[in-house]
């Protein structure tokens, strides 16, 4: 639910005349609504119509028609001017947790880890777990992640900060939770509050698998296109202009949309992508030649051993 009341005190509060509003595809539907919502209350608004993953993919352009952007979903990955966000929430009975005590119960400290959605429940999951005889910490978060306990796929600095012997993702997917895995190396378990309740073990092993796979290709690429999005909270230029300083056959590509058809209208052998992790790691099957990740670049330049692998993170 969208905190309207508190949205118009804002706007107002700034002397805005002219509102963008920008809404995550799984939430784009509601879209209409908002903005009826908004013109009843006197604003000019602007719909930002193009897909939207997250607040790394801030629609910045339409303050040139604006006064004032305001993204629906998530908390901010970096500080914009004229940008109110308001994150997206849902409540779920803690009693779905239940289902998670056998399996964490042998651990002596598990730590407790969700999206954007949860994160405001965090600690009263937490205590929940505390009361069901499992001790359970909640990690600060960063920057990009505010909420304690709250991860996104490119950030997992809350897993890490909480220090615990195995760890609880309770979210839909297992993305998130093969991530927290392979950022703290530790047992980490799923649990979909809105599934039949069922937990379980995540393991990296395929994805590694599938990884190990990508980096062999690779190693016979001629040339190599670093994607260096221009994106807001994506832009990461000093890693792609050092990952190019690492071959002569690397050549950066500054891009806002990574497709399968621009990728093959590129005409690249492989890409090593510093864009939005997900895209090595989730979308590599969309791809028809290999995505590396940077630490995935340095293992097939030889300059670093596939034993020190590490999943790549927006810090």
């Amino acid at each position: 639910m969208i905190p309207l009341s508190d949205l118009i005190d804002d706007l107002r509060s700034r002397d805005a005349k002219r509102v963008a509003v920008q809404l995550p595809e799984g939430l784009k539907r509601g879209t209409a609504m908002l903005a009826s919502a908004l013109r009843n209350e006197g604003f000019e608004v602007v719909i930002c119509g193009d897909a939207c993953w997250g607040a790394c993919d801030l629609a910045l352009d339409a303050l040139a028609d604006a006064d004032v952007l305001v993204h629906i979903g998530h908390t901010p990955v970096t500080q914009e001017k004229n940008v109110i966000y308001i994150p997206f929430r849902q409540d779920i009975d803690p009693e779905i947790l239940l289902s998670a005590v056998p399996a964490l119960e042998c651990f002596a400290k598990v730590g407790l880890v969700t999206t954007i959605q949860h994160a405001h429940q965090t600690q009263e999951m937490a205590g929940w777990l505390q009361d069901h005889g499992i001790r359970a910490v909640v990690g600060e978060g960063s920057v990009r992640t505010p909420q304690p306990g709250q991860v996104l796929g490119c950030t997992y600095a809350a897993a890490r900060s909480a220090e615990a012997d195995a760890y609880l993702f309770v979210g839909t997917g297992v993305f998130h939770a093969i991530g927290v895995s392979l950022a703290t190396g530790k047992p980490t378990f799923a649990l979909d509050p809105y599934g039949a309740g069922d937990v379980q073990e995540v393991s990296a092993d395929r994805l590694l698998r599938k990884r190990f796979v990508q980096i062999e290709k690779a190693k016979s690429a001629k040339t190599f296109g670093i994607l260096l999005s221009s994106k807001s909270g994506q832009c990461r230029k000093e890693l792609a202009k050092r990952l190019e300083s690492l071959s002569p056959d690397a050549s950066i590509i500054l891009i806002r949309e990574v497709s399968e058809m621009q990728l093959r209208n590129l005409g690249f052998d492989a890409y090593v992508n510093t864009a939005c992790p997900r895209l090595a790691l989730d979308d590599q099957s969309r791809f028809p030649m290999p995505v590396l990740s940077p630490a995935e670049f340095e293992i097939v330049l030889g300059l670093r051993s596939w034993d020190d692998y590490v999943i790549d993170e927006i810090v």
